[in-house]
């Protein structure tokens, strides 16, 4: 057995509350609920999570500094880059010959990359 195993990701951010709303829109992610009876302060993380339970939690956690240098992990997507720009990211780098994916960033600096969506699926014909 390794000596550790993927839990969830977590990201930092000064407007932590606002952040989960907007990766809960571009990801179709949606904020975890309390447990029955509590209602955790505002100033807590957030924590937000995939409805069909594919992809991994996420923390959205508050922090006083603002994002100075690149990140050293980043999130890889799939999806419409202009979607994304439309809904606040920017472009850092687009796709060229020699990378097939846009560098965006969230709207307070962190970066992610994305990539073109997955073709849908062909239904093969059945012989009978």
């Amino acid at each position: 057995m390794p000596p550790a195993r993927f839990k969830d990701l977590a990201l930092d951010a000064n407007d932590h509350q606002t952040l989960a709303d907007w990766w809960c829109t571009v990801l179709g992610y949606e904020r975890r609920a309390a447990p029955p009876g509590e209602q955790p302060p505002p100033e807590w993380p957030v924590p937000i999570r995939d409805p069909s339970g594919a992809g991994p939690l996420i923390w959205i956690n508050p922090v006083p500094e603002p994002k100075t240098a690149k990140n050293r992990l980043h999130l890889d997507v799939r999806g419409d880059t202009e979607e994304l720009i439309a809904l606040g990211a920017r472009v850092l780098r687009r796709r060229s010959a020699g990378a097939e994916w846009d560098v965006l960033c969230d709207p307070e600096g962190n970066e992610f990359c994305v990539f073109p969506p997955e073709p849908e699926p062909v239904a093969r014909p059945t012989v009978r």
